[in-house]
């Protein structure tokens, strides 16, 4: 049996990965010196690392974040933006998802909540979590229609599966009876299951006010906002900054 056989064997299985790393070991003569057993496993490891970044850039692209490049070693910690340090790096080990905990991100327009959460959301489709991003506005808009269309029941199984959703800027627009009670079950079907990041340039205090319906509002509260991480993003606007240093 020759090289070329043993090539065309892998491309009909589309072991990609393994054929990569057979050629590799054909072509380099230190890897003549290796056991059967070492060769082997180096072959097997190649393909293994080769599926999990196929399943990595398939959940990326799948994510629908915007911003792909918003990354944690960008966190700005300068202390006018009240971001503690040490705290948020005991978010980046992604512990929060795996026990299925939530974080809530509020601030002003422009400070950096939107990246922050991306930039979270990011790293934890690196490290292998499903992942998906969308603006509140958005998800109540399409929920509106599934419920239309009889979809809405696949519509919560689906948004259920990502063990990461961001709801991005909760409370920029008014929210109706339906739209308080159709967020609810979302975030419910969710609870204690898989994790969720708010970000919301309403500060929590007035999240109560803001849903308007007193027996959803105690519900979703208790869900969310009493055992989140939260992160309370102050000082100027980010891009007010970025202009003053670049006015051109």
């Amino acid at each position: 049996m020759n090289q070329t056989t043993v090539i065309n064997k892998l491309n009909d299985l589309g072991y990609q990965g393994l054929k990569n790393a057979y050629l590799r070991q054909m072509e380099d003569t230190n890897y003549h010196q290796l056991s059967f057993e070492e060769r082997i496993y180096g072959l097997l490891d190649a393909q293994d690392i080769f599926l999990q970044n196929k399943r990595i850039a398939t959940n990326i692209k799948a994510s629908k974040i915007k911003d792909k490049q918003a990354a944690i070693e960008n966190i700005d910690y300068n202390s006018s933006r009240n971001i503690d340090r040490q705290a948020f790096q005991s978010l980046i080990s992604m512990d929060f998802i795996r026990n299925h905990q939530n974080i809530i991100i509020t601030g002003k327009t422009g400070t950096g909540k939107s990246f922050t959460a991306q930039a979270l959301a990011n790293r934890a489709l690196l490290d292998g979590f499903k992942v998906y991003y969308v603006r509140v506005p958005t998800l109540l808009e399409e929920i509106k229609i599934s419920r239309a269309d009889g979809t809405y029941t696949n519509l919560l199984k689906r948004y259920s599966r990502f063990q990461l959703l961001i709801l991005d800027d909760f409370g920029v627009s008014q929210i109706s009876t339906d739209d308080v009670t159709n967020l609810f079950e979302i975030i419910e079907d969710r609870t204690e299951i898989n994790s969720t990041i708010i970000t919301s340039q309403l500060p929590v205090s007035q999240w109560y006010d803001y849903l308007n319906n007193d027996t959803v509002a105690d519900a979703m509260l208790d869900r969310v906002v009493h055992s989140s991480h939260r992160v309370e993003i102050k000082g100027e606007s980010m891009r007010k900054l970025k202009s003053k240093i670049n006015p051109n």
